[in-house]
């Protein structure tokens, strides 16, 4: 379980004092999916970014399982069950698909695997194996690649920030149904940043943060019908958002 305690963000810009995140608190049940949305510039990825450990807060606590992760590393956030998917899939060149797999699971992994967890994101597993993780490969592939170094490795808690951001609508449905599968296993906790419609329907709590501060939050059948019918400044209510 992973439990959030007035969290606090309050960085620099130009030698003057920004709120980016103020007084957060929430928690995330075993095998819940959190859905996250709100409108841009809101604090989303700065909050999944302070979870991940990749920002420091300037104030409150984070526990997983009871333990006080606030001053814990990426690597020792990763180490005790938590993984992250970024809203842009980091590109290395000369690094094989295979081989960044391998990173991701923390051990070498066989061929076989590589392939299983591959195929299980549409992707043609065999000639993907050798491929670098560089441009060559276009921005579905890298999301459904990101997917699947995720999966390469048992998490108490997933965090992917905009999954849906710039990728094609074969994609997309490729991901929601991993998405499905990864919520109906119950494995694992999921949050997901998100202004798509379809993903926000998954969940079951939604959190609609605006200002770096929590609007709402509460079980889907609360919250959505809030979206749809007063406008929450969540982007998901244009109709470009509804893949």
């Amino acid at each position: 379980m992973l439990e959030v305690k007035n969290l606090m963000f309050h960085p620099l810009e130009n030698g003057l004092e920004k709120s980016i995140i103020e007084d957060v608190s929430f928690m995330v049940a075993d095998g819940e999916m959190l859905v996250i949305t709100g409108p841009n510039g809101g604090g989303k990825s700065t909050l999944a970014k302070l979870l991940m450990g990749i920002e420091k807060p300037d104030g409150g606590k984070i526990f997983l399982d009871g333990v006080d992760i606030t001053d814990f590393r990426i690597d020792q956030r990763a180490n005790e069950g938590i993984g992250f998917a970024f809203q842009q899939p980091p590109r290395f060149k000369g690094m094989t698909v295979k081989r960044l797999l391998s990173l991701a699971a923390g051990e070498e992994m066989p061929e076989k695997k590589c392939c299983d967890y591959l195929s299980s994101v549409g992707l043609c597993a065999r000639e993907y194996l050798n491929r670098e993780v560089d441009n060559t490969l276009s921005g579905g592939e890298m999301k459904r690649l990101e997917i699947a170094t995720v999966l390469a490795k048992p998490h108490k808690l997933c965090i992917f920030d905009e999954p849906e951001a710039g990728i094609d609508l074969w994609s997309f449905s490729m991901l929601v149904k991993q998405f499905e599968q990864l919520h109906a296993d119950k494995k694992e906790s999921l949050i997901l940043i998100s202004h798509q419609e379809r993903i926000i329907q998954m969940a079951d709590r939604i959190m609609v943060i605006r200002d770096g501060k929590i609007q709402a939050l509460g079980r889907k059948e609360e919250v959505y019908p809030g979206l749809v019918n007063e406008d929450m400044g969540c982007a998901c209510m244009n109709p470009a958002h509804r893949l």
